[in-house]
C-alpha cells in the first residue's frame, strides 16, 4: 500500500504570522485526563497510606515516561494524519490478526471504562448516597452527552468540557495538601529510588500501570488528527509539533502534580489509618483528619475524574474499532457496549476497589501492544519523513518500553502469585 511521506519542505515553508500558541493547545489536555482516572487515585492513595513518601520517585518517573509516550503519539497523528489504530490496521494485513489485535485493545478499553464508571459511581454514593448501580448509569449518561460534542465535530467544545473537569479534579485532589503541607525533607528523600518488600514493588507497578495506559496512547494520535486535519502556510507541521510539546508539558505537569498531591495527602495525613486502601475508606479518613469540606472536595474531584476519563476512554474505544476493524458504529451504541461490564459489576455487588485493582491488571496486558508499535512507527522515515524520531528519541522510547513492560510483567506475577 502506498504511503504518503511528509515533505521536509512543509516545515520550512515561509509562513505568515503564526497563530497564537494557546489556540493550538488542547489535545494533550484531553488525553491527559486518562492520567487522572479513579485507578490512579486508588493506586496513589494506597501507596501513600501504606508506605508514606517511599514511592514519590515512582510518580515522578512515571510522569516523565508519560511525557515521551504522549508526545510520540501526538506527533504520529500530526505528521501522518492518521491515528495509531489506523496505521496498525493498515500494517496488520491479515483479517484474523487484526481481529485478535482489536480484541486485546477492546478488552483494555473496557477495563479502563470499568475503573472510570465505578469511580464516578463511588463518588455519587459518597456525595449523595446514591446506590452504586444508579451512580454508574448517571456517570455513563453524562459521558454520552460529553461525547456528542466530539462526535458532532465540535472538538474545541469537547476540549473545554474536559479541561474544565480537569481543573475540578485538580482542586478536589490538591486542596488537602495545601491545608496540611507535607514534610519537605521526607518528600526529597522519597525521590531516591528504593523499595520496602514485595508489596511496595506491587504498588509501584500499579502506579505505573495506572499512569501509562494503552487507551491514552491510542486516543492522543486520534485527537491531534481530528483537531488538525490540514496544513497551511500559517500552520506548518513543525509549528504544530512545537505547540504539541508545550501541550504535553502542560497536561502532564498538571496530571503529575495532582497524582503526586494524592500520594502526599495520604502519606502526610492517612499513613497507618485503617481502611484507606479503599476509596470510601480514604474519604472517611480525610473527613476525620481534615474535615468534611476537604472530604467533599475529594469526592467532587473523584466524580469529575470518572466523568472526564470515561468520556475519553469511550472515544479511544471507538477509534480502536474504526482503525483496526474498519467498522464505525454510532457513538451512543459504542458507549452502551463499553458501559455494560461496569454496570454488571455494580449490579452484582462486587467490591468497587477490587474491581479497580483488577482493571489495572488487565491494562497491564495491553501496554506492550500500544507502546512498542508507537516507538517503531515514529522512527520510520518512509512514514514520518523529516519528522521521524532522532536516534536518541528512539533509544529513550525503547528504554521506556522495556522498563514499563518489565514492571507490568512484575505486576502480573506479583498479583497472581499472591506475593
Amino acid at each position: 500500500m502506498a504511503r504518503t511521506v511528509p515533505s521536509p519542505d512543509t516545515a520550512a515553508r515561509p509562513a505568515a504570522r503564526p497563530r497564537n500558541i494557546l489556540w493550538l493547545l488542547g489535545p494533550a489536555l484531553v488525553a491527559g485526563v486518562a492520567y487522572l482516572d479513579p485507578g490512579n487515585v486508588a493506586s496513589n492513595m494506597t501507596a501513600g497510606a501504606k508506605f508514606g513518601y517511599l514511592l514519590v520517585w515512582v510518580v515522578v518517573t512515571g510522569n516523565i515516561m508519560a511525557w515521551l509516550i504522549q508526545y510520540l503519539s501526538a506527533k504520529l497523528g500530526l505528521v501522518t494524519g492518521r491515528s495509531l489504530p489506523e496505521l496498525l490496521g493498515e500494517r496488520i494485513g491479515r483479517k484474523p490478526a487484526r481481529r485478535l489485535y482489536w480484541l486485546q485493545a477492546e478488552l483494555v478499553a473496557m477495563a479502563t471504562d470499568v475503573a472510570e464508571v465505578i469511580g464516578g459511581a463511588v463518588a455519587l454514593w459518597l456525595l449523595f448516597d446514591l446506590p452504586l448501580f444508579v451512580g454508574g448509569i448517571i456517570t455513563g449518561g453524562i459521558s454520552m452527552v460529553v461525547l456528542q460534542l466530539q462526535n458532532s465535530g465540535r472538538h474545541r467544545s469537547f476540549e473545554y468540557v474536559i479541561v474544565t473537569l480537569m481543573l475540578v479534579i485538580a482542586v478536589g485532589f490538591t486542596a488537602g495538601v495545601f491545608l496540611t503541607p507535607p514534610d519537605g525533607g521526607a518528600v526529597v528523600e522519597g525521590l531516591v529510588p528504593r523499595f520496602e518488600g514485595s508489596e511496595s514493588v506491587l504498588l509501584a507497578a500499579s502506579i505505573l500501570g495506572a499512569t501509562v495506559m494503552p487507551h491514552a496512547i491510542y486516543a492522543h494520535s486520534a485527537l491531534t488528527r481530528d483537531r488538525f486535519p490540514a496544513r497551511t502556510a500559517t500552520l506548518t507541521t513543525r509549528r504544530l509539533i512545537t505547540a504539541t510539546k508545550w501541550d504535553v508539558t502542560i497536561a502532564l505537569t498538571v496530571a503529575g502534580s495532582v497524582n503526586l498531591a494524592i500520594l502526599l495527602l495520604a502519606a502526610g495525613s492517612l499513613q497507618g489509618v485503617a481502611g484507606t486502601d479503599t476509596l470510601e475508606g480514604a474519604h472517611a479518613a480525610i473527613a476525620v483528619s481534615m474535615g468534611g469540606a476537604v472530604a467533599t472536595l475529594f469526592a467532587v474531584g473523584l466524580l469529575a475524574s470518572g466523568l472526564a476519563s470515561t468520556s475519553v476512554g469511550a472515544y479511544a474505544g471507538a477509534e480502536i474499532m474504526q482503525g483496526l476493524l474498519k467498522v464505525r458504529i454510532p457513538m451512543l451504541l459504542r458507549r452502551l457496549i463499553t458501559l455494560l461490564p461496569a454496570l454488571a459489576i455494580l449490579a452484582v455487588g462486587i467490591d468497587p476497589t477490587y474491581a479497580l485493582i483488577l482493571s489495572q491488571v488487565i491494562l497491564s496486558f495491553g501496554i506492550p501492544f500500544a507502546l512498542i508499535p508507537l516507538v517503531w512507527l515514529t522512527a520510520q522515515p518512509d512514514l514520518m519523513g523529516a519528522h521521524r524520531n532522532r536516534w536518541w528519541t528512539t533509544g529513550l522510547g525503547v528504554l521506556v518500553s522495556v522498563l514499563l513492560v518489565g514492571l507490568n510483567i512484575t505486576l502480573l506475577v506479583l498479583t497472581f502469585s499472591g506475593a
